[in-house]
Order: C-alpha cells, then structure tokens, then sequence
C-alpha cells in the first residue's frame, strides 16, 4: 500500500515550492505531487520536506572510529546519524600502511553488510595513503606513500565497494592513479596537497571530480599562483567539499565559496569519533583526538583533527552567514549525491529512494525516513544506540 507525506513546503531539485506531496511504494518515490494533498496523507502541518542528506566523509560518529569498526559500532552509529538529517554516508579512512587500510576497509563492509535499519552506509572513501607529506594535518607523514601501479592494484580489489579516494596528484605517479581509479569507477578527489594550480588542473584533465575540505590542508590560495582553491573555484569539473563548522573555514570564506561557486559545493562533516559526543579523548585511525569545550577536535599538539560538526548544523552554519535556505539544503543533498554518482538519493523525484527529512522552521530535523520507513521521530525520541560507546574518552 502506497504512503502519502505531505508538507507545506519542499525541496525540488533546488528550489523550495509548496505546498507538495511524496507517495512512496515499496521505498521509492512514485510520484511528487504539487498543490494540495491527496486524501489519506499524512499533512505535516508546517515545516520543510526535503531529501535525505548525504555526507561523503564521516571518519566517525558517537565515539565510534570507522578504523576499528565492528558490527555493534556500525550500528551505533547508523542508529545515531539520522538524528542529524544524514540518511546516506560514506564511511571513510585516513592515512594506513596500504594493507592496513584494507583490513579496515573490508572491516568497515563487512559491518555495514549486517545493517537492517538506520542510515545506509554507501561503501568506503579512502581518505590516504596517497598524500603530501608537506599537507599532512593530523595523517601520519611517515605512512603516506606514492600511488605506483601495485598500490592502485591492491585498492581496486575492494571493487565497486570503493567509492572514493582522495590523494595529492603532484606525488610521483599521481596522475596516472587518477586516471586508473577513474576507469574503474572511484571518485577521485585532490586532497591534503600541495599541488599547484596548474597541477590542480591537470588532476581534473585526468579525471579527479572533487577537493577533499577545500582550503583545508592544501596549498593556499594565492594572487599568482592559484593553488589548489584557486582553481577549484574557477574549474567547473570539481565539486567542492567544504567543511562549514565555522573553524575550518571562516564565515566570510564560506560565504565566498558560495557567492563563488554554490552550485557546486558539497557539505562535508569530516566527523571523528568525537562528533555526537561530549569533550573528552577520542580516536582518529588509532591517534589520539581530544575534543574540549570549544567543539574543535585536536590532536594533543594542538591541529584540528576533524570535526565534531554534524550535517544539519552545516546547514544551519551555512544560512547563518548568508547563503539561502535552499542552496545550502542542495549543498547537502543532490550535489553530493551527484559527485559519488547515486541519481536515485539527494532528490525529492520519482524513482529515487524514498529518503526524507522533515525540518522545522528552525532548520533541525524533526522526522526521518530511510527507504521509506521512519528512522528518527523527534516527537517519539528512543535511548539512542550507541548508548554503549557513550563512556568513550570521558
């Protein structure tokens, strides 16, 4: 039997229209209809219905470090992330020794295999080993290596399940790693490099289609010489992942980014361990990440170490400096689902699954589906799953 949810306003494409409705059959969209609802819908009575968001790089989520993940910590957090919007996530894992990042990798799909309900995990980002040792942030420089032909050879054994990679296309071998991953399907992003702008431009001559955290641990921007953001910016072929805690990337700046480039931003969490959780010590790929009162995760010597930020309040952080509601809701929904190449997710259309997120005028969610079932109720608010992970780092 058919299900009819109906709001005041919703997001088609980009744009915010209303009053329309979703029928669903079988966890698909079947139709959208606008104007009044159909009779025996279910009428929201106010508020906004958009698609479900997807987040490509979530390293971690409610104490849970995807590179020591099991079955119960993918749960958790698959239980936990529809709280914040995200209905659709691409686990991901930073700088290993190549077959460590394997192990983890096959650890990450084998858990995300035995998931019945929750956010759906889309397959794994390898975030590394293929970086500059001169951007490395808080990856291990001593662990990143060049991407030669036996390296790509042991990464594409994961097949379709990897989804994304992102490395430095100015490390020997870089642009042939691109275009390799790139016939086989990966989405390929320039990150944590010192590429100049010029070698920016030829990573996407080669295929690569994304910067991983623009700005962020990456040759800046500069009035000769463009860097990485620089092109980015200005180069049509790359979405742009933006992480919009604020702290990562100042307020003005992310507004430049969108005045910039808008239609192509994707928003990003870059969330560690410690997102969801309270100030304490936490894990990043085995290394310690301390999360204080400010919000900021941290190495102990001081570098950011991810994020604590969650999706929606990206979204939230977004419209605060400027940018219209329903660019920001698209920076987390049809662009990202369009970058990892999934047509069926970030759209309210007929033939996508059947992921909604109804908001309230405040912009947080107050109800979520997933495959057309209800994941998070805000009205009907359960002991959260990861209620066991909750003693991490305190």
């Amino acid at each position: 039997m058919d299900a009819v949810v109906a709001a005041p306003q919703a997001l088609l494409g980009r744009t915010i229209v209303g009053p329309a409705s979703v029928r669903i059959r079988d966890g698909r969209i079947v139709e959208v209809i606008t104007g009044e609802p159909p009779a025996g819908a279910e009428v929201l009575p106010d508020g906004l219905l958009t698609p479900g968001l997807v987040d490509v790089q979530v390293n971690g989520f409610v104490g849970v470090d995807f590179a020591e993940a099991d079955a119960d910590a993918m749960r958790a957090v698959a239980g936990a992330l529809p709280s914040t919007g995200v209905t659709r996530f691409l686990p991901t894992l930073i700088t290993a020794p190549v077959p460590v990042a394997l192990r983890q990798a096959r650890a990450v799909l084998a858990a995300s295999a035995s998931l019945a309900s929750g956010a759906r995990p889309l397959g794994v980002h390898l975030e590394g080993p293929f970086l500059s040792p001169k951007r490395a942030g808080v990856h291990d420089p001593t662990l990143m290596v060049a991407p030669g032909p036996s390296e790509i050879d042991a990464l594409l054994e994961l097949g379709s399940a990897l989804r994304m990679v992102t490395l430095a296309p100015e490390q020997p071998g870089g642009l042939d790693a691109v275009r390799r991953l790139v016939s086989a399907g990966v989405l390929v992003a320039v990150g944590h490099s010192d590429a100049t702008g010029e070698q920016t431009r030829a990573a996407a001559d080669a295929g690569a289609r994304m910067v991983t955290h623009l700005f962020n641990a990456q040759r800046p921007l500069g009035h000769r010489e463009p860097g990485v953001p620089g092109v980015a910016l200005v180069d049509d072929r790359f979405t742009l992942g933006l992480i919009a805690d604020l702290a990562h990337v100042g307020p003005d700046v992310c507004r430049l980014v969108f005045n910039a480039a808008g239609a192509r931003v994707a928003l990003v969490t870059d969330a560690v361990a410690a997102a969801g959780m309270p100030p304490g010590r936490y894990q990043l790929g085995g290394a310690d990440v301390v999360l204080t009162d400010d919000g900021v995760p941290r190495s102990p010597e001081g570098t950011i170490a991810g994020s604590a930020l969650t999706l929606d309040r990206a979204i939230r952080n977004i419209v605060s400096v400027g940018v219209p509601v329903e660019d920001a809701l698209a920076s987390a929904t049809i662009v990202p689902a369009e970058v990892i190449g999934e047509s069926g997710l970030g759209r309210l259309a007929p033939g996508a699954v059947a992921d909604l997120v109804w908001w309230d005028s405040d912009l947080r969610p107050r109800k979520v589906w997933v495959d057309g079932a209800v994941a998070y109720d805000a009205d009907n608010p359960s002991l959260p799953k990861s209620a066991s992970y909750a003693t991490a780092g305190q």
